[in-house]
């Protein structure tokens, strides 16, 4: 635990970085002086409690280290013939509190349920991603060794090692939030620290419905593809929705069929009871050992799963992908990064080709126009909202171009005086051609949903 200085910010505010807002600039500057003394002399001694206690640090009761943190503010006051409100001895106990148990500076962050992103660009930097919109927040490290301490915190239970020979770490708290770490010489400014959270209470579809991402007649289509064995791609850019998204349509996936999941890191919260999850491994201090997406992706198709899930495609295992979707493993999911449902397939082709097969591009469009029967764009707009912005039907072969055919996009129609974007989802009229493939299993979705007749 480190004893430095303690950053005064943190007791100042409120828990949402609003300044302490009290008297004259020199009584601001003498109360600050003042907590900073406290917190660092509270912090110090409750340290060395810590360490001179026989039990394990992680196993310390939380009450037994805020009692002795209380114990320590009173006797610090009594001594110096101080005084301090309850409200500062509460902040001072919270600081030490998340020192000791918690992520230091980010810990009421990665508590704070509307909070979906935290980046830390080094430490006077924080910034917090909250309805769709990055904002700076006062909270702050007191230094560089005060972010790799907690960097230590977080990657240290997972086995990792992050330092000038293995800048680049990735990991996830305990609570499933996805961790990257990345550290000088390749970050310039500082240790950075990217957290992507999730929500406590996975989304559901009516949540999506609510939120405009998409409307009941393409929630029915889904429900259905997902239903009938349709293999899917979500794709969009960074922060699109595509993993919410794909967590929410799995949830069609009936309970009786086995799933296994394939990711970086694992994300995806399935409700299904016939569920098994894998993930990747990166290479240890030897640099041996790693287990890449493509190796499990491989070893999926002999664990005889009904649906293969894989959280995200980057490389090479796109062939196996692809491979498992045309040999009888119908209704699988993944996610790409894609700027069009075009672009989805483009990025598709070169992955393919990075997995060292030389095939030539006329066979790799083949296989993935026999593969995937539906892509689902997703896109973030200017007011932080997540919208599927096409479902796209890839029908067949035309020459050496596969063939597509946009069922439903959303019709972009301006913004509101508050900057919201205003619009809906409609049908293009087109029925598609995987209409009968869903009915065969036992799935009814009227043609209807598909008429241009519904735009209005």
């Amino acid at each position: 635990m480190a004893k430095d200085s303690f950053d005064f910010n943190r007791l100042s505010g409120n828990g949402n970085g609003s300044k302490l807002i009290a008297g004259t600039s020199e009584l601001v500057s003498r109360k600050k002086k003042e907590l900073e003394e406290i917190a660092n002399e509270t912090l110090s001694k409750v340290i060395e409690i810590i360490t001179g206690s026989p039990e394990n640090h992680n196993d310390l009761q939380k009450k037994f280290v805020l009692d002795e943190t209380n114990r320590i503010i009173n006797e610090i006051l009594f001594e110096s013939k101080r005084n301090l409100s309850f409200g500062d001895k509460q902040k001072i106990a919270n600081y030490v509190m998340d020192e000791v148990f918690g992520y230091g500076p980010i810990t009421s962050l990665i508590g704070d349920p509307t909070i979906t992103e935290i980046m830390v660009n080094g430490p006077e930097d924080i910034y917090i991603e909250r309805k769709g919109r990055i904002i700076k927040v006062e909270n702050s490290f007191r230094d560089d060794n005060h972010i790799m301490h907690t960097i230590d915190k977080i990657i240290s239970p997972l086995g990792r090692r992050v330092d000038e020979s293995s800048p680049m770490v990735d990991g996830r708290l305990p609570d499933g939030s996805r961790v990257n770490v990345i550290i000088p010489p390749l970050s310039v400014k500082g240790p950075t620290i990217t957290i992507r959270k999730f929500a406590v209470e996975p989304y559901t579809l009516e949540d999506l419905i609510t939120f405009g991402t998409l409307n009941q007649d393409l929630a029915r289509i889904l429900k259905a593809s997902v239903r009938g064995r349709i293999n899917i791609i979500v794709s969009g850019g960074t922060g699109s929705g595509k993993t919410t998204l794909l967590n929410v349509i799995s949830g069609f996936i009936p309970n009786a069929e086995r799933i296994v999941t394939i990711e970086d890191a694992a994300e995806l919260q399935l409700q299904q009871e016939h569920v098994v999850s894998l993930e990747s491994r990166p290479p240890n201090i030897e640099g041996k050992g790693q287990i890449t997406i493509r190796d499990l992706v491989i070893n999926s198709l002999r664990m005889r799963p009904d649906r293969i899930i894989v959280g995200e495609v980057r490389g090479g295992e796109a062939l196996d992908m692809l491979q498992a979707m045309n040999t009888g493993h119908d209704g699988s999911i993944t996610t790409i990064h894609a700027n069009s449902a075009r672009d989805t397939l483009a990025r598709l082709e070169t992955m393919v080709m990075m997995s060292g097969m030389e095939l030539p591009s006329r066979a790799i469009r083949e296989q993935i126009s026999s593969a995937i029967n539906l892509i689902v764009y997703c896109s973030r707009f200017n007011d932080g909202s997540r919208k599927i912005v096409k479902v796209t039907e890839i029908v067949g072969m035309e020459g050496d171009t596969v063939t597509l055919q946009d069922l439903y996009v959303f019709r972009h129609e301006g913004f509101d005086e508050g900057g919201t974007v205003l619009g809906k989802h409609v049908p293009t009229g087109i029925v598609p051609k995987f209409l009968e493939k869903i009915k065969a299993y036992g799935e009814s979705i009227s043609a209807s949903v598909f008429s241009a007749d519904r735009r209005f």
